[in-house]
């Protein structure tokens, strides 16, 4: 019984549960996913079990939102995460994403970003959304671009680590930035 938050025309964005380990050891394990966001050291279900409790479900229990499974409405199938994050070391709350290789170049990531961010603008009130991603990640940056995103400036998450290209996106007639600033 996973909770869907989003339903776009091809995707619904849901709950992750201890049932999604290994779709979650897969796609963590998946050799852009090591390279662009980073090796999470998630090598078997018990692992991913592990990561979606401290990771989505705390997300989804502390701030209402998180990381959320992106299956495709025809067949059930899991083919990404996609949603909102509010990480300690940033102001605002940031958009992340990845996909399963084999479901790339079909418009999935664009079009669960972009439920995303209306998600966050309409439903949560977010009047800024961010996103974060090494310099390097072109598909990605064209991604954010693509769903209205633009550069900002590098910032750097903590002391001793690689700067990262910001990307952010100013909702026009908010009232309220949902806590964000």
């Amino acid at each position: 019984m996973p909770q869907v938050v989003i339903k776009t025309p091809r995707l619904q964005l849901r709950y992750l549960s201890p049932g999604d380990a290994d779709f979650i050891v897969e796609l963590l394990n998946e050799p852009a996913f090591i390279q662009y966001i980073g090796d999470r050291g998630v090598r078997n279900p018990e692992d991913a079990r592990r990561y979606i409790a401290t990771g989505p479900v705390t997300s989804y229990e502390r701030h209402g939102f998180g990381l959320y499974a992106v299956d495709l409405n025809d067949t059930g199938a899991a083919i990404g995460i996609c949603g909102l994050l509010k990480r300690d070391t940033l102001a605002d709350v940031d958009i992340g994403f990845a996909f399963l290789s084999r479901y790339w170049s079909r418009g999935y990531a664009v079009e669960a970003a972009r439920a995303v961010l209306d998600y966050g603008r309409d439903t949560i009130g977010l009047g800024r959304i961010v996103a974060i991603t090494v310099p390097e990640n072109g598909p990605s940056i064209r991604l954010l671009e693509k769903i209205g995103l633009r550069y900002e400036r590098m910032v750097r998450m903590s002391d001793g680590e690689p700067k990262l290209k910001l990307f952010a996106v100013q909702f026009r007639n908010r009232e309220s930035s949902g806590g964000a600033s």
